[in-house]
Protein backbone atom coordinates (compact mmCIF):
# COMPACT_ATOMS: atom_id res chain seq x y z
CA UNK A 1 0.00 0.00 0.00
CA UNK A 2 1.40 3.43 -0.92
CA UNK A 3 1.42 5.97 2.24
CA UNK A 4 1.06 9.64 2.08
CA UNK A 5 4.59 10.30 2.66
CA UNK A 6 5.75 8.28 -0.69
CA UNK A 7 3.35 9.87 -2.75
CA UNK A 8 4.78 13.54 -1.39
CA UNK A 9 8.36 11.61 -2.32
CA UNK A 10 7.08 10.67 -5.93
CA UNK A 11 5.80 14.75 -6.19
CA UNK A 12 8.91 15.75 -5.22
CA UNK A 13 10.76 14.57 -8.13
CA UNK A 14 8.77 17.20 -9.90
CA UNK A 15 10.60 19.71 -7.56
CA UNK A 16 12.70 22.33 -9.15
CA UNK A 17 15.16 22.46 -6.05
CA UNK A 18 17.60 19.28 -6.42
CA UNK A 19 18.21 18.71 -2.87
CA UNK A 20 13.96 17.82 -2.71
CA UNK A 21 14.48 15.82 -5.97
CA UNK A 22 17.57 13.78 -4.46
CA UNK A 23 15.86 13.47 -0.88
CA UNK A 24 12.58 12.11 -2.49
CA UNK A 25 14.28 9.68 -5.02
CA UNK A 26 16.18 8.74 -2.56
CA UNK A 27 13.27 7.70 -0.43
CA UNK A 28 11.48 5.63 -2.95
CA UNK A 29 14.83 4.02 -3.91
CA UNK A 30 15.05 2.80 -0.45
CA UNK A 31 11.51 1.61 -0.69
CA UNK A 32 11.80 -0.15 -3.59
CA UNK A 33 15.17 -1.46 -2.89
CA UNK A 34 14.32 -3.15 0.72
CA UNK A 35 10.93 -4.86 -0.78
CA UNK A 36 13.62 -6.77 -3.29
CA UNK A 37 16.26 -7.44 -1.30
CA UNK A 38 13.80 -8.97 1.24
CA UNK A 39 12.20 -10.88 -1.84
CA UNK A 40 15.67 -11.74 -3.40
CA UNK A 41 17.18 -12.93 0.35
CA UNK A 42 17.38 -16.22 -0.59
CA UNK A 43 18.94 -15.76 -3.82
CA UNK A 44 22.21 -14.95 -2.41
CA UNK A 45 22.83 -18.54 -1.18
CA UNK A 46 23.09 -20.05 -4.21
CA UNK A 47 27.00 -19.13 -5.07
CA UNK A 48 26.77 -19.47 -8.59
CA UNK A 49 23.09 -17.04 -8.50
CA UNK A 50 25.31 -14.52 -6.19
CA UNK A 51 28.09 -13.98 -9.04
CA UNK A 52 25.72 -13.42 -11.48
CA UNK A 53 24.34 -10.65 -9.77
CA UNK A 54 27.65 -9.47 -8.31
CA UNK A 55 25.97 -10.27 -4.97
CA UNK A 56 29.32 -8.83 -2.99
CA UNK A 57 28.01 -5.20 -4.71
CA UNK A 58 25.12 -5.99 -6.79
CA UNK A 59 24.08 -3.37 -9.20
CA UNK A 60 19.97 -2.23 -8.30
CA UNK A 61 17.91 0.26 -10.43
CA UNK A 62 14.61 0.97 -9.04
CA UNK A 63 11.89 1.26 -12.17
CA UNK A 64 9.20 3.95 -11.00
CA UNK A 65 5.89 4.18 -12.66
CA UNK A 66 4.00 7.47 -13.19
CA UNK A 67 1.83 8.75 -15.55
CA UNK A 68 2.95 10.58 -18.62
CA UNK A 69 2.17 14.22 -17.30
CA UNK A 70 4.47 13.83 -14.08
CA UNK A 71 7.02 11.62 -16.45
CA UNK A 72 7.16 14.74 -18.25
CA UNK A 73 7.46 17.05 -15.36
CA UNK A 74 10.42 14.46 -13.66
CA UNK A 75 12.07 14.41 -16.67
CA UNK A 76 11.98 18.44 -17.53
CA UNK A 77 13.24 18.84 -13.52
CA UNK A 78 15.92 16.50 -13.83
CA UNK A 79 17.46 18.25 -16.98
CA UNK A 80 15.35 16.27 -19.75
CA UNK A 81 17.93 12.87 -19.21
CA UNK A 82 18.39 11.06 -22.78
CA UNK A 83 15.02 8.51 -23.82
CA UNK A 84 16.21 5.01 -23.43
CA UNK A 85 15.29 3.39 -26.62
CA UNK A 86 12.72 0.81 -25.66
CA UNK A 87 11.49 -1.85 -28.01
CA UNK A 88 7.97 -0.72 -29.69
CA UNK A 89 6.20 -3.19 -28.65
CA UNK A 90 7.10 -2.94 -25.20
CA UNK A 91 4.98 0.24 -25.04
CA UNK A 92 7.00 2.12 -22.46
CA UNK A 93 9.16 5.22 -22.43
CA UNK A 94 12.10 5.04 -19.68
CA UNK A 95 14.96 7.19 -18.62
CA UNK A 96 17.68 7.01 -16.26
CA UNK A 97 18.45 9.39 -13.15
CA UNK A 98 21.38 8.48 -10.99
CA UNK A 99 21.83 10.12 -7.25
CA UNK A 100 24.64 10.26 -5.02
CA UNK A 101 25.75 7.13 -3.31
CA UNK A 102 25.65 5.49 -6.82
CA UNK A 103 21.86 4.77 -6.51
CA UNK A 104 19.66 4.69 -9.79
CA UNK A 105 16.22 5.05 -10.76
CA UNK A 106 14.20 4.32 -14.00
CA UNK A 107 11.33 6.71 -14.44
CA UNK A 108 8.78 4.83 -16.69
CA UNK A 109 6.49 5.40 -18.14
CA UNK A 110 3.52 4.33 -20.78
CA UNK A 111 2.87 5.37 -24.23
CA UNK A 112 -1.05 4.64 -24.41
CA UNK A 113 -1.92 5.04 -20.88
CA UNK A 114 -5.16 3.20 -21.48
CA UNK A 115 -3.56 0.40 -22.91
CA UNK A 116 -2.55 -3.25 -22.49
CA UNK A 117 1.40 -2.88 -22.03
CA UNK A 118 3.29 -3.86 -18.52
CA UNK A 119 3.05 0.09 -17.63
CA UNK A 120 -0.33 1.02 -18.74
CA UNK A 121 -1.62 -2.17 -16.58
CA UNK A 122 0.38 -1.61 -13.67
CA UNK A 123 -0.84 2.11 -13.65
CA UNK A 124 -4.57 1.21 -14.22
CA UNK A 125 -4.08 -1.43 -11.39
CA UNK A 126 -2.01 0.39 -8.65
CA UNK A 127 -1.75 4.05 -9.80
CA UNK A 128 2.25 5.37 -9.46
CA UNK A 129 4.68 3.73 -8.13
CA UNK A 130 8.00 1.35 -7.48
CA UNK A 131 6.57 -1.11 -10.94
CA UNK A 132 10.01 -2.75 -10.54
CA UNK A 133 13.44 -2.90 -9.01
CA UNK A 134 15.85 -4.38 -11.71
CA UNK A 135 19.28 -6.24 -10.79
CA UNK A 136 22.25 -6.30 -13.78
CA UNK A 137 23.07 -9.69 -14.73
CA UNK A 138 25.70 -11.28 -16.33
CA UNK A 139 24.08 -13.97 -18.10
CA UNK A 140 20.17 -13.52 -18.11
CA UNK A 141 19.47 -17.23 -19.30
CA UNK A 142 21.51 -19.18 -16.86
CA UNK A 143 20.11 -17.39 -13.76
CA UNK A 144 16.87 -17.98 -15.03
CA UNK A 145 17.64 -21.29 -15.21
CA UNK A 146 18.53 -21.71 -11.57
CA UNK A 147 15.68 -19.47 -10.29
CA UNK A 148 13.51 -21.90 -12.27
CA UNK A 149 15.35 -25.04 -11.25
CA UNK A 150 16.55 -24.65 -7.36
CA UNK A 151 13.74 -21.89 -6.55
CA UNK A 152 10.82 -22.74 -8.18
CA UNK A 153 10.82 -19.56 -9.47
CA UNK A 154 8.75 -19.12 -12.92
CA UNK A 155 10.25 -16.17 -15.57
CA UNK A 156 7.18 -13.95 -16.94
CA UNK A 157 8.59 -14.41 -20.11
CA UNK A 158 9.82 -17.80 -21.51
CA UNK A 159 12.74 -16.67 -23.00
CA UNK A 160 15.14 -13.49 -22.12
CA UNK A 161 13.95 -10.68 -24.53
CA UNK A 162 14.94 -7.46 -26.23
CA UNK A 163 15.16 -4.65 -23.40
CA UNK A 164 15.78 -1.30 -23.63
CA UNK A 165 19.32 0.26 -24.69
CA UNK A 166 20.08 -3.18 -26.35
CA UNK A 167 19.98 -4.94 -22.86
CA UNK A 168 18.63 -8.62 -22.40
CA UNK A 169 15.93 -8.59 -19.97
CA UNK A 170 13.88 -11.27 -17.86
CA UNK A 171 11.59 -10.75 -15.49
CA UNK A 172 9.86 -12.63 -11.54
CA UNK A 173 7.29 -12.10 -9.90
CA UNK A 174 8.51 -13.00 -6.53
CA UNK A 175 6.86 -12.89 -2.98
CA UNK A 176 7.73 -10.47 -0.28
CA UNK A 177 6.50 -10.14 3.14
CA UNK A 178 4.31 -7.01 3.40
CA UNK A 179 5.19 -5.98 -0.42
CA UNK A 180 2.97 -9.05 -1.91
CA UNK A 181 4.39 -9.53 -4.79
CA UNK A 182 7.84 -7.94 -6.15
CA UNK A 183 8.56 -7.51 -10.28
CA UNK A 184 12.19 -8.15 -10.20
CA UNK A 185 13.94 -7.78 -13.45
CA UNK A 186 17.22 -8.92 -14.55
CA UNK A 187 18.96 -7.47 -17.34
CA UNK A 188 22.34 -8.20 -18.89
CA UNK A 189 23.80 -5.19 -20.46
CA UNK A 190 24.04 -4.65 -24.34
CA UNK A 191 27.76 -5.41 -25.18
CA UNK A 192 30.38 -2.55 -25.53
CA UNK A 193 31.78 -1.92 -28.59
CA UNK A 194 34.56 0.17 -27.86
Amino acid sequence: MINEAFLRAIEGMTSADSEVRVVSATEIYRTGRAQADHAAFPWWDDEELYKLLDGSNPHVTVGLAVQPERFEKIREASGSPRLAEVPPEQDAQEFEIHLPGGLSMDILTSRDPAGSGAIAKFLQKFGEGVQQIEYRCSNVDRATQILRDKFGIAPVYPATRAGADGTRVNFFLVSAPSAGKVLIELYEPAPRMD
